[in-house]
């Protein structure tokens, strides 16, 4: 029987980033493929460059997400007045400086993040193949003591608890599918229907809203591209946990 990681994804304030539209990143109700990804990654310890294990990581997951709690949706309003001196730091480890003539600098940098609050999330993984590294004994030890900080979506979102339960049998369960592994992890508080997002090829219910999604991230180019089919469906809370 297939063997499946359960983690809980909660926090004050998530990002779960959807399709960038323009310049403003938007937020959706389910985490994707490449958050997951980058989840797990700086939970093991990987490095941005470092992009065939973060692509091959990523095309190893198969996951389902069940929204026990959607929480409230809020746009922060951010600005930030930058000058030709300033200069910031990066992920490859070196101060970034700015460019640009004089006009650049009269106005603030202004940003509109969006995000959830209060959001409780239940997500289900397997790894196709189950047997390459890593395992998913590698990434239950690794969510156990990450190699670094863990945040849902952005840098300031960080999990109000830890992503295991503290349950040792419910970190990786054997289940007949993602839906029935999802249910070994009770739903937290909440409307008496649950959402629930499967992949395409999962059992096929009436009423299931079959829809494109683009989660998935190129790591080698860097870039988002090419799109999944996924299913959204309505669950009964007292269904979640049978």
């Amino acid at each position: 029987m297939p063997r499946f990681l359960l983690l809980r994804l909660e926090a004050p304030l998530l990002a779960f980033g959807g399709e960038t539209v323009d310049a403003r990143g938007v937020i959706v109700d389910f985490p994707g493929a490449s958050l997951l990804t980058g989840l797990l990654a700086n939970a093991l310890g990987y490095r941005r460059g470092e992009r065939d294990r973060l692509q091959g990581l990523q095309d190893r997951l198969v996951f389902a997400a069940r929204l026990d709690r959607p929480g409230t949706r809020i746009t922060d309003f951010q600005t930030a007045r930058l000058g030709a001196g300033d200069q910031g730091w990066t992920t490859r480890g070196r101060p970034e400086g700015r460019a640009g003539g004089a006009g650049t600098y009269k106005g603030p940098h202004i940003r509109r993040p969006d995000y959830d609050c209060d959001t409780s999330c239940a997500v289900a993984l397997r790894l196709e193949p189950e047997d390459a590294r890593p395992t998913l004994d590698d990434l239950c030890e690794a969510l156990l003591s990450p190699a670094r900080p863990l945040f849902l979506g952005r840098k300031p979102c960080l999990p109000s608890r830890p992503l295991l339960d503290a349950d040792p049998r419910l970190r990786i369960v054997e289940a007949a599918n993602l839906l029935a592994a999802l249910a070994f992890l009770p739903p937290e508080d909440g409307s008496s229907t649950l959402r629930v997002m499967l992949p395409e090829g999962e059992p096929a219910l009436p009423g299931d809203h079959v829809r494109p999604l683009t989660d998935e991230r190129n790591w080698r180019s860097g870039v988002h591209g090419g799109h999944r089919l996924v299913r959204i469906r309505a669950l009964p809370r007292r269904e979640a946990a049978e």
